[in-house]
């Protein structure tokens, strides 16, 4: 019986995913798999179809849709068995995320790559795809889709992964204690990442420190003789060192400004859609574009490239490559808008938001370009899971908004309420309970020469803003700086 793909297009043959779940096989199964999917809307021929619980939706309900888009079998549970045609081509199991997280570990398994995992209270999905964009042209690299990184993301990115990649790169997160540390067993990194700790999901711990901890929960995964990667500027630095030497970790490596930093950041030329580096990697002199703005970006490149080196990537080559990166939905992609008179710049940071990221977002705001007659306005919805600090962490936006020079301030949400209390009249574009309740407002006011940015926690649904301005202004992509 043939259990292991041999055609680099194929993922898994039906016999060895039923091997790794203990499956029960029903119908006639095809061996040719050539992926792994959880959604029948977007499903391609020959794929595996996982029939999982969700939230909202139980995916039994969609197995014949996907059997009829051509998936090679599905993945169903036992006690659900009944429901479907004799003949269909199934893989029976007691429960189907089990399943999933079993073919995980047989992936694992089978894998001969350099694996690394990205966790952080802010960048892990732009760290882990800086990692992809630069590994990728060093060999098959294999990375987390989207922000896939909790309790089912994680085993389904990890059963995705081809056996003959050459790099593979999870993204990891939490919003309790004790999250981390069963997927990190489950990827078992050569190389953990925590980009920074920050006050995010404040609801959920009592302290900073108790978040650090939380991140801290990536070392217990690590392989022997592994490394981590640590931000040497952030305040619980020392904490998780102690914690990495508690766990017999020997390979700790740094990356900040700070003069001990085995990855350090000398200088930075921060560009209204690119910086310009010059930085020491584990001993190497290296000057470098990033091609994202904004300083957090620059920081982050630092641990792109020593988690880069750790895993045996060329490093010249590695930091050529990130000029190339760019951002994913929702954290920076830019678009021109077509308005009276000329163009708007939309920034579409709403994918999500913290303190941390909402005060980088507001930097980057601050160096992009505007017309002669433009203005630098922020839309800004509700910071969530915040907890008692939640007000004061909203009114100490007003910080970064002056220091950043913006021009204009849109709010809404209750928390964000605190933030229009404290700014000065003149910076007060307009207030809304809601996103949907602030549209009109946002498309009133754009006027020729503007830079918009809109960010948000995802509840928030800044979304809607976003779509209301591209509906409305009919743009196209902003070009980089270098292109133009």
């Amino acid at each position: 019986m043939n259990t292991t793909p041999n055609d680099s297009k194929l993922l898994w043959t039906s016999d060895a995913m039923a091997a790794a779940m203990h499956a029960e096989i029903n119908g006639t199964l095809p061996q040719d798999v050539s992926g792994i999917s959880i959604d029948s809307r977007t499903l391609k021929a020959a794929e595996a179809y996982f029939a999982i619980l969700g939230a909202v939706h139980d995916g039994h309900d969609f197995v014949e849709a996907a059997l009829r888009a051509g998936a090679a079998l599905a993945v169903v549970e036992k006690a659900k068995r009944a429901r479907f045609a004799a003949d269909a081509p199934l893989l029976v199991v007691d429960d189907v995320l089990e399943g999933l997280v079993d073919l995980a570990c047989a992936a694992r398994a089978r894998l001969q790559a350099q694996v690394i995992a990205v966790t952080g209270s802010v960048g892990k999905t732009s760290t882990k795809e800086a990692l992809r964009r630069v590994l990728s042209p060093q060999g098959r690299t294999h990375a987390s889709a989207a922000s896939f990184n909790n309790h089912w993301g994680v085993p389904l990115s990890l059963a995705r992964c081809p056996a003959d990649a050459r790099f593979a790169v999870f993204e990891i997160g939490m919003n309790h204690a004790g999250e981390i540390e069963p997927l990190v067993k489950m990827v078992r990194p050569h190389v953990a990442v925590i980009t920074t700790v920050e006050p995010v999901h404040l609801e959920f711990f009592d302290a900073l420190e108790g978040i650090a901890d939380a991140k801290a929960e990536i070392f217990a995964g690590l392989q022997p003789g592994g490394a981590v990667v640590l931000n040497r500027d952030n305040s619980q630095f020392a904490r998780l060192e102690r914690r990495a030497k508690e766990l017999g970790i020997s390979r700790i490596v740094s990356f900040g400004t700070d003069k001990k930093s085995d990855a350090r950041l000398i200088d930075v030329a921060l560009h209204a859609s690119c910086s310009a580096v010059h930085a020491n990697i584990l001993g190497h002199d290296v000057t470098y574009k990033v091609g994202m703005p904004g300083r957090h970006m620059a920081m982050n490149s630092l641990a792109v490239l020593a988690a880069a080196s750790l895993a045996g990537a060329d490093l010249a080559l590695a930091s050529l490559a990130l000029s190339h990166i760019e951002p994913a939905a929702g954290r920076g992609v830019r678009r021109v808008l077509e308005v009276a008179g000329g163009e708007a710049t939309l920034i579409d940071e709403s994918y999500n938001a913290n303190p941390a990221s909402m005060a980088a977002a507001l930097g980057v705001l601050g160096q992009a370009r505007i017309g002669p007659h433009g203005r630098r306005i922020a839309v800004l919805g509700d910071m969530l899971e915040l907890g008692a600090a939640s007000a004061k962490l909203h009114r100490g936006l007003n910080d970064a908004i002056k220091a950043d020079h913006i021009d204009l301030v849109y709010c809404c949400g209750p928390q964000m309420k605190n933030l229009w209390d404290a700014l000065s009249t003149g910076k007060r574009g307009g207030y809304a309970d809601s996103a949907a309740n602030l549209e009109t407002q946002i498309v009133a006011a754009i006027r020729a020469g503007d830079a918009i940015m809109v960010k948000g926690s995802f509840g928030s649904k800044m979304k809607t803003i976003v779509n209301a301005l591209e509906r409305r202004f009919p743009g196209k992509t902003a070009l980089d700086e270098a292109a133009v």
